[in-house]
């Protein structure tokens, strides 16, 4: 093993200049206002977590943890989501408060990463957490809230797509009858991998018709008619009840004025298997990923505190990206003086930063970066000279 230059640092985590951490500071302050602005309180959670709590019930696989040990030989990882501490938190620290609960969160998270992978192993999010109500009303609610963060940072056109996990499940359990192959064929699903996902219906071991059916499933894809067609495709009652819940939710949507950024697709899956009902995702322009959500009705139950559950995490780091918005432009300025104009030169800094500048003050002016300052001010014993 080469030695390690005192420069380099661990795979898939950076350094964030001054400008891109700005402009983060300024993504995060938007949408914080947002949440608060529908009810959202803030709450913060530890990095570090019991392996056995909120690691073992964040459905990141093992390997991406990050573990250690501490001093009394307990397994630690490094949080690799949010969904799970606040889980947590709900059941323990605000285990008396009444529900319905509505909460919010900024912080980073971690995931390991191969070297070749060329993926971060930390990055940021934000998102909120609805905790104890089961209405198609509360699942509207946060899609909702989604859109209108992604809005609120100038996001357009924007697009958010809602699946429903219990629905596919049910729909590919009647056609398959084995859940081993409902799995394979959401890996495939949820890779977006289609040629691979129709190779192996046709490997299925069922008749033909039902292959055809598990084919269809492609094609659900669109505004609120993919419901009437979907009713026609299946008689399985579970999948109809979840075709239900979700045109309900379309009436909650329409209601709320934001239908026009939604469509859905059944054959969505998430990367996370704690999912049991609706899961959605957030697009920019040109399908720029931006945030994944849903419904999560058994995670609360681990931790003591049986409620269903729904919430979203914004990806901050590609909202930095995305948004064409920024923190507002303050000036800056470098005050250059000598010993005996000092004290003026102190007093006018105090004064120009009262006044919402950026102040610097220099004894000789070339040391003065040439590109950093708008305005360069000589200050003499007489007055100020530009």
């Amino acid at each position: 093993m080469s030695k390690l230059r005192t420069f380099e640092k661990p795979t898939g985590v950076r350094d964030l200049p001054p400008d891109i951490t700005a402009k983060k500071r300024w993504v995060e302050a938007r949408v914080e206002e947002c949440f608060r602005r529908w009810g959202y309180r803030e709450v913060v959670t530890p990095t570090l977590e019991f392996f056995e709590t909120v690691g073992d019930a964040s459905a990141i696989a093992e390997h991406k943890l990050f573990k250690l040990l501490d001093k009394q030989g307990q397994t630690l990882v490094l949080r690799p989501d949010q969904t799970a501490p606040i889980a947590r938190v709900v059941s323990s620290l605000l285990g008396e408060e009444p529900i319905p609960m509505r909460l919010h969160y900024h912080g980073n998270v971690f995931r390991a990463q191969e070297r070749e992978a060329g993926r971060f192993a930390e990055f940021h999010q934000s998102g909120v957490e609805l905790v104890g109500d089961a209405s198609p009303e509360a699942d509207a609610e946060v899609i909702a809230l989604a859109v209108e963060t992604l809005k609120e940072l100038g996001i357009a056109p924007l697009q958010l797509v809602v699946g429903h996990i219990d629905l596919l499940d049910a729909l590919l359990l009647e056609q398959t009858g084995s859940s081993q192959n409902v799995e394979v064929l959401k890996q495939s699903l949820g890779s977006r991998d289609v040629v691979a996902y129709q190779k192996q219906v046709s490997e299925l071991d069922i008749v033909s018709s039902k292959q055809e059916k598990l084919l269809q499933l492609l094609r659900f894809c669109g505004d609120e008619e993919v419901f009437t067609l979907f009713e026609e495709h299946t008689h399985c009652e579970r999948a109809l009840a979840g075709v239900n819940h979700l045109r309900r939710i379309w009436s909650v949507l329409q209601d709320w004025g934001v239908a026009e950024h939604v469509m859905f697709d059944l054959s969505l899956v998430g990367s996370l298997d704690y999912y049991t009902g609706i899961y959605f995702e957030g697009y920019g322009a040109a399908g720029y990923y931006l945030l994944s959500g849903g419904r999560y009705d058994h995670l609360l139950a681990r931790f003591g505190r049986d409620h269903p559950a729904r919430g979203f995490a914004l990806k901050t780091d590609r909202l930095i990206m995305a948004s064409p918005g920024g923190p507002r432009k303050i000036e800056r300025i470098a005050l250059v003086y000598s010993v005996r104009s000092r004290r003026k030169a102190f007093q006018q800094a105090n004064y120009l930063r009262t006044k919402g500048k950026a102040v610097v003050l220099y004894q000789e002016e070339d040391q003065v970066p040439d590109q950093e300052f708008d305005r360069v001010v000589r200050v003499k014993e007489e007055g100020l000279d530009d």
